[in-house]
């Protein structure tokens, strides 16, 4: 299994386990990646946000056609229309891990955590990331407004993560 981590830094050369602000201090420190599913979810400036979208098994006929009808694409992201800019010029680095050290944290996102430093195995550097999304089949959607998606895939059956959201214009 791949195993990644995303930054905007091109140069990390130990991943070291970190606690976040907004966790529990009981909460264990931990070095976070995503599986290559999940990934080009962070095709994206770090404070970018976004709402992926994508049918789970538990996606109805009916939201499947609501969602994607229009679309051959299995998976959605949408920006807002003042970060695509940032999103256009921007660069990423991708950072690669070895899986073993690695435990699952949350099958829907794709998280997967380890409670002791560790290194990247390669780092690739990611130039045109709407190019990357395109090669990827991933439909990319510029909105105004996040809020309406939001609210429409809270009350529904797709699968999504929403990342970043405390970035997003008020609603």
């Amino acid at each position: 299994m791949k195993l990644y981590h995303f930054s905007e830094e091109q140069d990390i050369r130990d991943f070291v386990p970190r606690r976040f602000p907004s966790e529990p201090p009981s909460a264990p420190a931990m070095v976070w990646t995503i599986d290559e599913e999940h990934a080009p979810h962070y095709y994206f400036p770090r404070d970018c946000p976004r709402v992926c979208l994508w049918c789970g098994e538990g996606t109805t006929a009916s939201d499947r056609e609501r969602f994607f009808g229009l679309s051959e694409t299995s998976r959605i992201i949408a920006i807002e229309v003042g970060w695509y800019d940032r999103v256009r010029r921007g660069r990423i680095y991708r950072y690669r891990f070895e899986s073993g050290p690695f435990q699952l944290q949350d099958v829907n996102a794709g998280y997967y955590t380890a409670t002791e430093p560790v290194q990247a195995v390669a780092v690739d550097q990611i130039d045109d990331l709407v190019q990357t999304l395109v090669q990827e089949g991933i439909e990319l959607g510029v909105t105004p407004s996040l809020w309406p998606l939001v609210d429409a895939v809270l009350n529904s059956t797709v699968s999504f993560s929403m990342i970043r959201m405390r970035n997003a214009t008020p609603r």
